[in-house]
């Protein structure tokens, strides 16, 4: 049976993390991983986190299954981080526990194709290089719309809102909450209110992944454009990853929430949801999920998580300054303002295919060939040579 198969590529991010740890050099600079990390290079366990494990092992009485929704004060949690006064009640909302932020991305595609086997969904060009996979392998028929210019690196939000123009009544719209990965270049709060005016306007169906609420400008500002489209459309599909902003990521922690017009839908959505996790991996992790629910609802908890995030913001804002700032001094002819104008873990460098193989062959620069960096890899120690290296590609 096997012997049909054919080899897979590795994946590229994993292939250059691969690459950083192999190389011997002491000033090399990893800019391509995925994950947020300190000062000091470390991915911490927050405070809060540890605070809320310690009182789980002291608590917890049981691990019994939790059934296929996960844990239910985790789930209403969730609900009110993203959606805020809206979810206290709210009988069109309806929320499943999910294995991260990509378990959340297919169990919504499979539900999609249950709803509408022949559903077609509008990504952003370029977008998370996961969607795609979780997305289009389920059988979900994707088409792009333009988000990003790399000339000019900024956004193309014209050219965005006209290809829109040739969507259906029905189709889907995928757009990134916040902190826009792989650009870093979000959405202005006039510009969510014109694309949820496109939305109305041709009956589109909005699908939010917000993978960083509050590493962009706080974590009520973040969650703006969904609070804004919850409040204009009938149906609408939020999926949510607890990865970055609780620094869960091997705990896997996520979360599916669907919008419809009323209960009885709602109800019926909700069921679906639940047939397709008992069917895919029957039911999610618990202890990721149990954190999160503590830390949520105890005030001093939440209180210290919500430090912890605009810390953790803080660096990221602190090192794109960082950044350009050095890169004035190195590059004096050279435009990378971009740089300050994104959000969160991620943005375009703006430079070439071949000037990044360069950076990593010559100067033990690590970033992946679309010129995506990760802003954690920069620190104080080694920014003026990550810039002087980049200047010197250019």
């Amino acid at each position: 049976m096997f012997e049909i198969l054919e080899p897979k590529p590795a994946d590229a991010i994993l292939k250059l993390i691969a690459e950083h740890q192999n190389d011997a050099r002491a000033e090399k600079v990893d800019l391509g991983v995925g994950v947020y990390r300190d000062a000091a290079g470390n991915t911490p366990i927050l405070r809060s986190v540890k605070k809320a494990e310690h009182w789980l092992v002291g608590s917890q009485e049981s691990k019994a299954y939790l059934g296929s929704r996960g844990d239910i004060v985790f789930c209403d949690a969730v609900e009110r981080l993203l959606f805020a006064d809206a979810a206290e009640g709210s009988s069109r909302i309806s929320t499943v526990q999910t294995p991260g932020g990509s378990g959340a991305l297919r169990v919504a595609a499979e539900v999609i194709l249950r709803a509408n086997p022949n559903a077609t969904m509008w990504v952003s060009d370029p977008t998370w290089n996961n969607h795609v996979p979780l997305l289009g392998e389920a059988g979900v028929n994707l088409r792009t719309y333009p988000y990003y210019d790399s000339d000019t690196n900024s956004l193309r939000f014209d050219a965005m809102l006209e290809s829109l123009q040739a969507s259906s009544e029905g189709d889907l719209i995928l757009l990134h909450g916040c902190c826009h990965n792989p650009t870093g270049m979000d959405l202005s709060v006039e510009q969510w209110q014109q694309v949820a005016d496109l939305v109305v306007e041709r009956k589109l169906i909005p699908f939010i992944d917000i993978a960083y609420q509050g590493f962009a400008e706080g974590v009520d500002e973040d969650a703006y454009g969904v609070r804004l489209m919850y409040g204009r459309v009938p149906e609408m599909i939020v999926t949510q990853s607890c990865s970055k902003n609780f620094g869960l990521y091997r705990d896997r922690v996520g979360a599916l929430s669907f919008v419809a017009a009323d209960e009885a839908t709602a109800k019926t959505v909700d069921s679906q949801a639940l047939f397709v996790v008992r069917t895919m991996y029957s039911l999610p992790p618990d202890h990721g999920g149990a954190v999160v629910s503590r830390i949520l609802n105890d005030a001093d908890l939440r209180a210290e998580w919500l430090d912890e995030v605009s810390e953790m913001r803080g660096r990221l804002k602190d090192m794109r300054t960082l950044l350009a700032n050095e890169l004035r001094k190195s590059a004096p002819d050279h435009d990378f303002s971009h740089i300050e104008r994104t959000t969160g873990m991620f943005c375009y460098l703006g430079v070439s295919p071949e000037q990044v193989e360069r950076l990593k062959k010559d100067f033990g620069v690590y970033l992946v060939g679309s010129s995506r960096i990760n802003v954690c890899g920069i620190t104080a120690e080694n920014v003026s040579y990550l810039a002087k290296s980049i200047a010197s590609v250019l």
